[in-house]
C-alpha cells in the first residue's frame, strides 16, 4: 500500500501534461485505463464512487487483485503490495509522487459550485512521475492552457452522431429509450406510467447507493426492461445501451435556485444515447408543461439543438479555487483562510460549501470554540466538518450530527461498541423506498466514518460492518424499486404463457414457487398461496400455470417429508391434539376407541397430494404419532390389563378409573378394599403404588405425559379436572386460586405432590418405629409407667422397609413395591414407598383378638378399663420443610396418614382430644389455649405425636330380606312349614 511522504508538497508542474478532451462517447476513460495498464504504477480520480467501482473491476482482471486499490470515502480495499490506485478524486493521495501515472477524469467539475475547487486543486498539483493525463470536455480548453504551461492538448472527436427528434409522447417513446426528469416525484410517476402501458421500467436516481444503481442499471442493460427513468444522475459515469434521450423538464434548482439547464449539461445528459459506433437521439416529451399544465410545453432552442448536435459550447472562463493547505492554528485563521480569494485571474474563490458552512456554524458555540485549542485539535475539527453531507438534509441538521461526532472524537477515537450499535440500528429493511434511501444515506456516514485511520478502534470490522448494512439495504431498496416499477411477472406472462400454461416451467425454491424464473406464490406446507401482490387481472393466468404442475411438487414434497420422518428429522410437533410441520398444519388427533387410542385426521390440504405418495406420508405420521403418545404407557399397560379376564371386576373396575383420571387416584374412591392379595399382587406388578392417601403411577407425575393425557381426555368428552400442570412440578405449590392440580393433593393454603407427601408419611413412620425402639427417658418412665407395655403393640403395627413385597401384600396388600420400570419413571425423589396403613390395623386387629378386646374403642375408654395410653413421639419437620411446606401444611398432612399431636403437661387438654382430620378442601379448626399465669418457663416443650390407623369402614352389605312368617292357623303357614 503506497503511503504519502508526510514532509511531500504540492507542485504544479507541467512535465508529461496531457489533456484529452472532447464530448461524450469519445473513449477518453477507456484511453486513461490502457495508459494506466502500461505504467508500473498508477491512479486515476473519478468524480464518482460508482465510476472509481466499475474501472476498480476491469483493471482487477488485468492486473490481479492483489495489485489493484480502491480508495473512496466510504470503501478502502488497499492490498499491501498494490501499485494501481483508482480514487474519488476527494480520496486521491495528492501529494503521492510515487505513482508513474495520474489521470483525472472529468475536470470540467473544477466549475462545480460545491466540489469543484477539489477538481481544480487535482488539476493543479496531481502529477505521475512519467505521465499525467487530465480528461474533461472541450470547454476546459482554455483554462488548460492557462492553468498548465506547456500542457499538450489532445481533442478526440464522439464515435456516433447524436441528432434531435420531435417531441414524443410516453406511449410512443421507442424501447431503448431512457426518460430523464428533474424531482422524485416526477421519477417516481414516469416510472408508474410506464409500468402500465409497457410492462416497467429501471430507476437510476442520485440519491441510490452505487450498488442500487448497479441493479437497476442491469435490468435495464439485461433487456429485462426496455426503459430506463432517471434523473440527471444518468449524465455521468454510465455506459449504457440508450438508442434515445428523452427529456421530461428542462430546468432544475441547482441548491440556490431554480434555473433552466445549460447547453453543456444539456448535451452531458443527452449524450448517453448512442454508444460506439451507435447513433442516437434526443427530445422531449409531449404534453409536458414548464410551470404545471397551464404553461407552455417543454422544447429545445434552436441554439441548444445546434451546440448539442455539433458539440459547441461556451468555453470556461473561471474555475472555482479554494486555499487546500489552510492554517491550523485556530479557527479564525482557518475561516479566514477558506475564504481567502485566489491570486490568479482563472481562479474564483469557490462558493461557502457545506464543510465550510459547518465549520462557520460551529465557530460560533463557545463549548465547542473551547475543545478546539491548538494546532492538532484545529486540524482534527476541520476533518471532521468535512464529513460528506450524504443524507442532503442542509447545514442545520449537519451541523448538528457534526458537532456530536466532535464530542466523541475530540478525546480520542470512538469505541468499537458505540459505532456497532449504531450501524446495527440502520440494519433494518423494512421500509417504503423513501425511507431505505434514508437509511443507505446515513449507512454511508457510518462508512465515510469507519474508514478514517484514527477515527475508530476495530476500523476494518466496522467497516467490513457498514459496508455488509449497505449492501443489505441496497438490495432491499432494489427489491422495492423493481417490485413497484417493473411489473415483470406480467410482461414474463404475456410474452410466453400463449393458450397452453402447461408448457411453462415451475420449480420450487425452499417454499417459493417460481414459474419460469418468477414468483408467483409460496408453497407453506401443503398449502399453495397466491401472492398477495398479484393483480386481480394475473390470478388467472398465475393459477393455471399452477395447478398445472402443483401435484408433482406436492408428490415431491410429501416424499421427502416420509423420508425425514423415519430419520428422524422432520420438524413435526404436536401442539394440543394439531399436528404441524414448520408452523403448518397436517392432521389433528381424533377420538377413537379409547381414551388412550386417538386416531389421525389427516387435513384437507393434503387432498391433493396424488394418493399413493400421501398413503405412505399419512402412515409415516400415524408411527410418528405413536412415539409422541409413549409417555402414556403405563397407562396403556393398565388399559390392556383392565381387558383381561384374570383381573375380576373389582380391579377392572378400579384400572378403568385410574386411566380416566391420569393414573391418580385418591385411596378412599378406589374400591381397594375390595380386592383380595392376588389382585392387589396384580397391581403391584402393574406399578401402581398403593400409599397412605393416593393411589398414583409415578411415571404420570410428569408435565408432559399429564399434558398429552388432558388433551386426550378432552377430546374423548371427559372434561380434566384442575387446571394446567406446573412446568417444573415442585413438590409444593401454594395453592391460591390453584386449589385442584393434577398430581397435587391440598394441604388448605398449600399443595404437595402426592409422591412427596408419601414420602413424608412413610418417613413419619420410620421415626415412629425408632422412637419405640429407643429406651424411654427416665421422666418419661416416671410420668408414664405403663407406656413401654403399648410400644410393642404399636411397632407390631408398623411396616418396615426391610419386609419384603410379599409381606406387604399378606399383611395389608395395600403398598405394593414398585417394579423397576416405575420406579425408573418417578421423580428422583419419590424412592420412598408410602406406609401401608391398613397393615398396622390389620396387625391390632389380631392383637386386640389374641387379648380378647373389643376394636375401636376410643382413648379415653381405653383408660377406663385399664389399657395403657397410645405412646407420643417426636417428628422432625426437616424434609417437609426443605420442600417448601410450612409447619401448618406439614401438620395438616400428618393428621391425614392417621398422626395425632399430644398435648405438653400443664397444658389443658382440649375437648376433642383425638380430633378427625379435616376433609380435603377444608380448614382445619383453630387450636385455642389459655396458657396458665403460673406457667413454668423456659423453651418450648417438643410437638410429640401419637398414631392409629385411619378407621375405614368396611363396605356395609346390605341385609338380606327374608320373607315374613305367616300368621299361625293361616293356610300357607303349613305349606310354608312344608317348604322348609
Amino acid at each position: 500500500m503506497l503511503t504519502p511522504p508526510p514532509a511531500m508538497v504540492r507542485k504544479d508542474t507541467s512535465d508529461g501534461v496531457k489533456a484529452v478532451l472532447g464530448p461524450t462517447n469519445t473513449g477518453k476513460t477507456h484511453l486513461a485505463i490502457e495508459r494506466l495498464c502500461a505504467h508500473s504504477s498508477g491512479m486515476i480520480g473519478f468524480p464518482l464512487r460508482l465510476l472509481a467501482r466499475e474501472v476498480y473491476d476491469r483493471v482487477c482482471k488485468i492486473k490481479g487483485e492483489s495489485n489493484v486499490a480502491l480508495i473512496t470515502g466510504e470503501e478502502r480495499i488497499e492490498p499491501k503490495n498494490a501499485r494501481y490506485l483508482l480514487c474519488t478524486v476527494e480520496a486521491m493521495p495528492v501529494t503521492d509522487r510515487q505513482t508513474a501515472f495520474v489521470a483525472i477524469d472529468e475536470a470540467q467539475l473544477g466549475a462545480d459550485r460545491e466540489r469543484g475547487h477539489v477538481f481544480t486543486d487535482r488539476l493543479l498539483h496531481a502529477r505521475g512521475r512519467e505521465e499525467t493525463m487530465i480528461l474533461g470536455s472541450s470547454a476546459l480548453e482554455p483554462m488548460v492552457k492557462a492553468l498548465i504551461p506547456g500542457v499538450e492538448v489532445i481533442t478526440r472527436p464522439r464515435f456516433s452522431t447524436l441528432s434531435h427528434v420531435a417531441p414524443k409522447k410516453l406511449s410512443r417513446v421507442p424501447p431503448r429509450s431512457a426518460i430523464v426528469a428533474f424531482s422524485v416525484e416526477q421519477v417516481y410517476a414516469l416510472a408508474e406510467m410506464l409500468r402500465r402501458f409497457r410492462g416497467g421500467a429501471a430507476v437510476v436516481m442520485g440519491a441510490l447507493s452505487p450498488q442500487t444503481r448497479n441493479a437497476q442499471v442491469e435490468l435495464y442493460q439485461s433487456g429485462e426492461v426496455d426503459y430506463l427513468v432517471a434523473t440527471d444522475a444518468v449524465g455521468m459515469g454510465l455506459n449504457l445501451d440508450v438508442q434515445h434521450v428523452a427529456f421530461a423538464g428542462l430546468a432544475k434548482y441547482d441548491g440556490q435556485r431554480h434555473r433552466r439547464l445549460t447547453s453543456a449539461e444539456m448535451a452531458q445528459i443527452a449524450g448517453r444515447a448512442g454508444r460506439h459506433q451507435t447513433d442516437g437521439t434526443f427530445g422531449t416529451l409531449a404534453g409536458m408543461h414548464r410551470g404545471g399544465r397551464g404553461g407552455e410545453e417543454i422544447e429545445f432552442e434552436p441554439e441548444e439543438v445546434y451546440a448539442i448536435e455539433e458539440h459547441r459550447f461556451p468555453p470556461l472562463t473561471k474555475l472555482f479555487w479554494r486555499d487546500p493547505e489552510p492554517r491550523f492554528d485556530s479557527l479564525d485563521t482557518l475561516i479566514a483562510d477558506l475564504e481567502t480569494p485566489p491570486e490568479r485571474p482563472e481562479l474564483r474563490l469557490a462558493p461557502e460549501a457545506i464543510d465550510l458552512a459547518v465549520l462557520k456554524r460551529l465557530a460560533e458555540d463557545p463549548e465547542i470554540v473551547d475543545s478546539v485549542r491548538g494546532r492538532a485539535r484545529v486540524e482534527r475539527f476541520w476533518d471532521v466538518c468535512r464529513l460528506p453531507d450524504f443524507r442532503q438534509q442542509g447545514t442545520e441538521t449537519h451541523s448538528r450530527f457534526v458537532a456530536r461526532l466532535w464530542q466523541d472524537l475530540r478525546h480520542g477515537e470512538l469505541g468499537a461498541d458505540f459505532v456497532a450499535q449504531q450501524i446495527a440500528h440502520l440494519d433494518r429493511t423494512g421500509g417504503e423506498i423513501d425511507t431505505l434511501q434514508g437509511r443507505i444515506a446515513a449507512i454511508r456516514s457510518w462508512a465515510y466514518i469507519a474508514q478514517r485511520p484514527d477515527w475508530v478502534l476495530a476500523r476494518d470490522e466496522m467497516a467490513a460492518r457498514a459496508r455488509a448494512v449497505e449492501a443489505r439495504l441496497s438490495d432491499a431498496l432494489h427489491g422495492k424499486l423493481t417490485e413497484r416499477f417493473i411489473n415483470r411477472r406480467t410482461a414474463l406472462l404475456m410474452k410466453k404463457l400463449g393458450p397452453d400454461t402447461g408448457l411453462l416451467s415451475v420449480r420450487l425454491e425452499d417454499e417459493e414457487v417460481l414459474v419460469e424464473g418468477e414468483h408467483i406464490g409460496s408453497l407453506r406446507g401443503f398449502a399453495f398461496q397466491i401472492d398477495p401482490q398479484t393483480r386481480l387481472t394475473d390470478r388467472k393466468l398465475l393459477l393455471s400455470a399452477a395447478e398445472k404442475h402443483l401435484p408433482g411438487l406436492l408428490e415431491a414434497r410429501a416424499a421427502e417429508l416420509t423420508k425425514a420422518i423415519h430419520e428422524g428429522t422432520a420438524t413435526l410437533a404436536l401442539t394440543g391434539t394439531a399436528i404441524t410441520w414448520d408452523g403448518e398444519p397436517l392432521g389433528a388427533l381424533g377420538a377413537g376407541r379409547s381414551l388412550l387410542a386417538p386416531v389421525f385426521v389427516p387435513d384437507r390440504l393434503l387432498d391433493a397430494i396424488p394418493a399413493p405418495a400421501r398413503k405412505d406420508l399419512v402412515a409415516a405420521l400415524e408411527v410418528w404419532l405413536e412415539k409422541q403418545l409413549e409417555p402414556l404407557a403405563p397407562l396403556g399397560k393398565l388399559e390392556e390389563a383392565s381387558r383381561s379376564e384374570e383381573a375380576g371386576p373389582d380391579l377392572r373396575a378400579l384400572l378403568i378409573l385410574l386411566i380416566e383420571r391420569g393414573g391418580i387416584l385418591a385411596r378412599e374412591q378406589s374400591g381397594l378394599e375390595k380386592l383380595d392379595k392376588e389382585r392387589r399382587t396384580m397391581l403391584a406388578r402393574l406399578g401402581v403404588r398403593v400409599g397412605a392417601l393416593d393411589l398414583f403411577v409415578p411415571a404420570m407425575l410428569r408435565p408432559r405425559p399429564i399434558n398429552l393425557w388432558r388433551e386426550l381426555a378432552r377430546l374423548a368428552g371427559k372434561a380434566p379436572r384442575g387446571g394446567a400442570p406446573d412446568e417444573t412440578m415442585p413438590p409444593a405449590l401454594a395453592a391460591g386460586k390453584r386449589d385442584r392440580l393434577p398430581g397435587y393433593r391440598s394441604l388448605g393454603k398449600q399443595l404437595i405432590r402426592i409422591d412427596m407427601a408419601e414420602k413424608l408419611l412413610r418417613e413419619a413412620h420410620t421415626q415412629r418405629e425408632e422412637a419405640a425402639k429407643a429406651p424411654p427417658p427416665p421422666a418419661a418412665t416416671t410420668d408414664a409407667p405403663s407406656e413401654t407395655a403399648a410400644v410393642n403393640d404399636e411397632t407390631a403395627a408398623t411396616p418396615t422397609q426391610d419386609q419384603p413385597e410379599t409381606a406387604d401384600v399378606q399383611t395389608s396388600a395395600d403398598t405394593a413395591a414398585p417394579s423397576g420400570d416405575a420406579a425408573a419413571d418417578a421423580p428422583a425423589e419419590a424412592t420412598v414407598e408410602a406406609p401401608a396403613q391398613d397393615a398396622p390395623q390389620a396387625a391390632e386387629a389380631k392383637s386386640d383378638k389374641g387379648k380378647g378386646k373389643t376394636k375401636g374403642k376410643d382413648r379415653g375408654r381405653d383408660k377406663g378399663r385399664g389399657r395403657a395410653p397410645r405412646p407420643s413421639f417426636p417428628l422432625d419437620p426437616a424434609r417437609a420443610i426443605s420442600m417448601g411446606l410450612t409447619p401448618e401444611s406439614y401438620e395438616r398432612l400428618l393428621r391425614l396418614g392417621g398422626f395425632q399431636p399430644v398435648e405438653p403437661r400443664g397444658k389443658p387438654a382440649r375437648d376433642d382430644a383425638a380430633p378427625e382430620a379435616p376433609a380435603e378442601g377444608e380448614t382445619a379448626a383453630p387450636e385455642t389455649a389459655t396458657a396458665k399465669i403460673d406457667a413454668p418457663q423456659g423453651p418450648a416443650p417438643t410437638q410429640r405425636w401419637t398414631w392409629r390407623p385411619p378407621r375405614r369402614q368396611p363396605p356395609q352389605q346390605a341385609p338380606s330380606k327374608r320373607p315374613a312368617r305367616p300368621r299361625e292357623g293361616n293356610a300357607f303357614a303349613a305349606l310354608a312349614d312344608m317348604v322348609r
